[in-house]
């Protein structure tokens, strides 16, 4: 039932309350933040060259939280027919905010992230409509809609490829203008960047029995919650196993390899409580460290061998 106290709020309370549930603003511009960052110092430390300036970094932020806030909005619409019939909580079914107001505000921001690009450095329009080519796409499920939700891990690689795209765009902003081409190395990162979607995609949809919905598409319904884990696990491994590869092409591989390993302890010990008692409380542990371990892998991988530099210079 529709919250009419909330519902008559004026609008830009309504969308204050939208991004609090849907996008919390401050929480993501923090992860964007060292997302960004992190990209660009590893493109640079991979080509061996100096760090860029702050229009790079600045930049490289903007689009990334432009982006995410239309990935949102996609996710709105291509969701929308669901979320009507299954979650009517969520703010466009209960008529918080509109479908329109949320589209709207997406399109909105598309000359920003132009604008941003141009100032910049030209050239990376071009992987910034690569990015928006993608999203696109998955927005219309590929115009096969029914045949990609019925192969699960089709579906789950097709909608993450979005995530090395936007990280080719966010370390374009060193490359592009340095060199005009990535370091060879910088494959590795990008499919870091890969698994680590599938790490938070795997790891907000393995739920516990009592938490499964009708009409909610999980991993743990679709495979048994057991084999869920083990599959998130394995991506865990996968994850670290990358950033490991990563930490060696920068010539930092046991700082990264210990900060790594470290996180991807806690994240196993997690999954392993998840899987011997399936509940509410370890599906939201494991679902905050599958946040935890993505922040982890940028902040080893783009800061630590800065803090290592500077150390050294020191002593």
């Amino acid at each position: 039932m529709a919250n009419i106290a909330e519902n008559d709020l004026p609008l830009y309370r309504r969308l204050w309350i939208y991004q609090s549930e849907r996008i919390p603003l401050l929480k993501t511009s923090i992860l964007l933040a060292v997302f960004s960052a992190a990209s660009i110092n590893v493109s640079a430390f991979l080509s061996g060259r100096d760090l860029p300036g702050y229009a790079a970094y600045a930049t490289a932020f903007i689009v990334s939280l432009v982006l995410f806030i239309q990935l949102r909005a996609c996710d709105e619409y291509k969701d929308g027919p669901d979320d009507m019939k299954y979650r009517p909580e969520r703010p466009i079914p209960r008529g918080l905010v509109s479908l329109k107001t949320v589209l709207t505000i997406g399109w909105a921001l598309v000359p920003v992230a132009l604008i941003a690009t141009f100032l910049y450095h030209p050239p990376l329009l071009l992987l910034l409509g690569l990015v928006w080519f993608w999203l696109a796409l998955m927005t219309v499920e590929f115009f096969v809609p029914e045949w990609l939700k019925a192969r699960a891990l089709l579906y789950l690689v097709s909608h993450m490829a979005i995530m090395p795209l936007l990280d080719l765009f966010v370390t374009g902003a060193e490359w592009v203008p340095a060199a005009g081409e990535p370091a060879p190395a910088l494959s590795l990162f990008l499919a870091l960047s890969f698994m680590n979607g599938c790490v938070l995609e795997i790891g907000r949809k393995i739920f516990a029995p009592e938490n499964e919905r009708e009409g909610v598409d999980t991993y743990s319904k679709l495979w048994g919650i057991n084999k869920a884990i083990i599959i998130w696990m394995g991506s865990i491994l996968l994850s670290f196993l990358l950033l490991c590869t990563v930490g060696l092409a920068m010539g930092f591989v046991t700082p990264v390899a210990a900060a790594g390993g470290i996180m991807a302890f806690f994240c196993l010990r997690a999954a392993s409580a998840m899987a011997e008692e399936p509940s509410a409380k370890h599906r939201d542990r494991l679902d905050l460290v599958s946040g935890l371990w993505v922040f982890v892998c940028y902040f080893a991988a783009g800061f630590i061998p800065l803090i290592v530099t500077f150390v050294r210079s020191v002593l």
